[in-house]
């Protein structure tokens, strides 16, 4: 890993160069820690049909994975921001694998969703210092960040394959093998960002006389309240697009896990394109943009007949995926003097929140059909559309 530049300037964001490898080594562990948060969504179908539970208890399961996460991440967001805890992000790695390794071993519900809440706790550990690293490793750059952003999107789409692989052979009991990633992972990034000096240096002070620039807490609002929108929808889409699938296309588990590898595969190579974009024309353009396209995606997954449904799953992740590295850097230049807490909101209670709506979503599946409670997201992207409007592009604020 090498040094960076404290400071990045408009025509730095937008210069293609080489990636600096730390970006890569950071993504890797960005994908291994999210393929647990991707897993939760893929244990469901294994749980649902073996212990028999119905739309509450899965909905609950996913509650889990989100509420303890979306109160604490925040706080390890205000720690980053005062001191420097690259600790943290191996920490947060070994623990988000130990509640996953952990969740099937006992049949007691409580045990299960205490041990999926403890992975919750280490995914919101890792986020907020592996941002600010990343940040300071790419140097503002809008391609190196949606690199970082695309390795958790990596993650949750392998979450389903290792999860079906895994299970598949040892039964909802296997669960402890999926720990091996994440002590894996976690002692190689932890070798490495010891030999980092940079990665353990305190932010340096404004020089004197230098104005600070001032937080944008308005436009970072309502950013939060659209990163909210969206969540709601992928983690509804990630606690039931699995079911959906099996019923309509009337089959067993193997389709389910192929919908949620589609959503999650396509939507890694969303977020590459919106750093892509995002070189080309400012990042609220290209967000608002994707918003108003995910409208008529959405609406594809549950109008399309039987196999089609693919097209609409498809096109709805990359319309989802591609503002995805584009609000973080976002809500890191809205509040400039606090990467860590925007980074805290913008990859953890902003998004955490989204798996509150489930119940919501299993309530109105138990009482109407899953279709139905699957349709009435559509209505998400449309308040996310109209909400960018009132965005306006920050100026990219210090990588450190």
């Amino acid at each position: 890993m090498t040094s960076s530049p404290a400071t990045v300037s408009p025509a730095d964001v937008a210069r293609p160069r080489r990636t600096d490898p730390a970006v890569w080594l950071l993504s890797a562990g960005h994908a291994v820690d999210d393929l647990y948060q991707g897993a939760v969504p893929a244990l469901i179908p294994f749980f649902v049909a073996a212990r028999h539970w119905d739309y509450a208890a899965a909905s609950g399961i996913t509650v889990a994975a989100t509420v303890l996460s979306s109160v604490v991440q925040p706080l390890f967001g205000l720690l980053t921001d005062r001191h420097r805890a690259p600790w943290l992000v191996p920490l947060g790695l070994t623990v988000a694998g130990a509640g996953i390794g952990l969740s099937g071993l006992s049949q007691h519900y409580w045990l299960t969703w205490l041990a999926v809440a403890l992975s919750g706790i280490g995914v919101a550990a890792y986020h907020p210092e592996s941002a600010r690293l990343a940040r300071v490793a790419a140097r503002g750059s809008h391609v190196g960040m949606s690199l970082f952003s695309m390795g958790g999107n990596v993650g949750f789409a392998l979450g389903p394959v290792i999860v079906g692989l895994v299970l598949g052979a040892l039964g909802t009991t296997g669960t402890l093998p999926l720990l091996g990633p994440a002590l894996a992972c976690g002692l190689i990034t932890m070798l490495a960002l010891r030999r980092a000096p940079w990665a353990h240096e305190q932010r340096p002070a404004a020089p004197a006389g230098e104005p600070s620039v001032a937080s944008d807490w308005r436009g970072f609002t309502q950013l939060t309240v659209v990163i909210v929108g969206r969540s709601v929808v992928t983690f509804g889409l990630g606690t039931f697009l699995a079911l959906l699938a099996e019923q309509r296309l009337h089959t067993g588990t193997a389709v389910g896990e192929a919908a949620l590898i589609t959503f999650y595969g396509v939507g890694a190579l969303g977020t590459l394109l919106g750093g892509r974009l995002a070189s080309r024309w400012s990042r609220v353009r290209v967000v608002r943009v994707a918003y108003a396209l995910a409208i008529p995606s959405l609406a594809a997954i549950w109008l399309l007949p039987g196999p089609a449904m693919f097209a609409g799953i498809a096109a709805t992740a990359l319309t989802l995926y591609v503002p995805f590295s584009l609000q973080v850097t976002l809500g890191q230049d809205y509040l400039p003097g606090r990467v860590g807490t925007a980074s805290g909101v913008t990859l953890g209670l902003a998004v955490s929140l989204g798996g509150v709506a489930s119940p919501l979503l299993a309530l109105i599946a138990d009482h109407t059909t899953l279709r139905t409670a699957v349709a009435t997201l559509t209505v998400i992207p449309l308040v996310c559309a109209l909400i960018t409007l009132r965005l306006r592009e920050p100026a990219p604020a210090s990588a450190s």
